[in-house]
């Protein structure tokens, strides 16, 4: 193993470095007549996409040689090759290529270190903006916008009053809504990708549910970022999400909250 992934915050500068390089990649297509292709399952695909993967897995194969990489866009590695893997970079290239295609500027790149089924490193860069989200466990969270200068972020406690809720552009469910029926008094910040959980990191939002599907490398970055900003990212039993347990990459549902101590599940009906 690279002695370097000894100690994650070792890697946070050039990780940054490949979050922005992907970014560059992304936004050389963004401005581009580009094609959208269709992968099995309907997601879209774009020139974009292969090229942020190409920057990343080059650039993390170089940074620790040996270590495996697992990509949206390299997703077909049995799980009797993943169990093996103890420590591994887990990626979403361009996360929310809907976004992408409607040319909104809400997708990111996401880039999460996991060390035994937890996420220990997490970044989300937005090519559009410049914002570069990131974390290392328990060395607390950051937001840096461009060459400014880096804060510290930080989920905030619940209050009396509406909840702030980051909710989905391109996946409404039915779920969701009887969901959100049985919180309370609520509004909602609607915003695609990644973004969502960076909202709660920030402070800027108190909850994203997802009553709905996910792949392991939409939440893995972020995830890592709500914990070092001091929320928590649990399935519907309120159990943090873990990586790389299974044969399927697919999340349960799970919930986004800025104050672990609120357990959303008590909102839940049956069958959801």
């Amino acid at each position: 193993m690279n002695d370097m992934a000894d100690d994650p915050s070792n890697l946070l500068p050039e990780v940054c470095r490949l979050g922005h390089a992907a970014g560059e990649a992304i936004m050389a297509i963004y401005s581009t007549d580009f094609a959208v292709e269709h992968k099995d399952d309907d997601s879209p695909l774009t020139a974009a996409d292969m090229a942020a993967h190409h920057v990343l897995v080059d650039g993390l194969a170089t940074l620790t040689p040996g270590l495996p990489i697992l990509s949206e866009e390299s997703a077909k590695i049995p799980f009797e090759e993943r169990r093996t893997w103890t420590r591994y970079w887990l990626i979403d290239p361009l996360d929310g290529t809907r976004e992408f295609v409607k040319r909104n500027g809400e997708f990111t790149v996401n880039i999460a270190l996991i060390d035994a089924g937890r996420p220990v490193l997490g970044l989300v860069y937005v090519p559009v903006t410049g914002v570069c989200y990131f974390a290392v466990t328990d060395q607390g969270a950051f937001r840096r916008h461009g060459d400014g200068p880096t804060e510290a972020i930080h989920c905030r406690p619940l209050s009396p009053g509406p909840i702030t809720i980051a909710g989905s552009r391109s996946h409404p469910s039915a779920p969701l809504e009887a969901f959100l029926a049985r919180v309370g008094p609520h509004e909602i910040m609607r915003i695609g990708s990644s973004l969502k959980s960076c909202l709660v990191a920030e402070g800027r939002a108190d909850l994203y549910a997802r009553l709905g599907p996910t792949s392991e490398w939409d939440t893995a970055a972020a995830q890592c970022i709500v914990e070092a900003a001091g929320g928590c990212v649990t399935d519907t039993r309120m159990r943090p999400l873990r990586y790389n347990t299974k044969e399927s990459l697919l999340n349960p549902s799970f919930f986004v909250s800025g104050d672990p101590d609120e357990a959303w599940s008590r909102h839940l009906g049956e069958g959801d």
